[in-house]
């Protein structure tokens, strides 16, 4: 059994496993019990409205994926003092390559997660998307929630 850091290092990695995967009830399972928040974006809380934002924004391709390897990095974890919360933060890098984009990075940023033991896992409770470096997102979402 994974201790507490593993744990919440796999959830973030579960995330961009499901995310690349164009899983978007895997996604929202995840949020089930958490907000998912774009800065100057949309605040989506708990599965339905995770699911209806993912289904509504981002571009699915001929394979079913959405053509994308998200990589998260430089993830600090701090467990809260009585072992029932914690937080991250992160950067995180999402590359794409499609049939008119060449492999590129469209858009670079942080997560900001926090999380809750419950039921004797942890879980998502909050992420913000901080997106600070965005690129060529044609390929990669149908209505940029940045702009909407």
């Amino acid at each position: 059994m994974p201790g507490d850091e593993q744990a919440i290092q796999n959830l973030l990695h579960r995330y961009c496993e499901l995310q690349d995967a164009a899983d978007f009830v895997g996604v929202s399972e995840l949020f089930r019990h958490a907000t998912y928040r774009v800065q100057n974006g949309p605040t989506s809380r708990g599965y339905d409205e995770v699911l209806a934002l993912k289904t509504h924004h981002d571009r699915k391709h001929a394979d079913g994926s959405l053509r994308t390897k998200h990589v998260t990095t430089n993830t600090i974890i701090e467990l809260g003092a009585m072992g029932r919360t914690a937080s991250t933060r992160s950067y995180f890098l999402v590359l794409q390559a499609t049939e008119v984009l060449p492999l590129q990075v469209v858009i670079a940023g942080r997560y900001l997660d926090t999380f809750e033991r419950a039921d004797g896992a942890w879980r998502f409770t909050d992420r913000l998307i901080v997106s600070e470096l965005i690129g060529d997102l044609s390929q990669h979402i149908r209505d940029n929630p940045l702009t909407s």
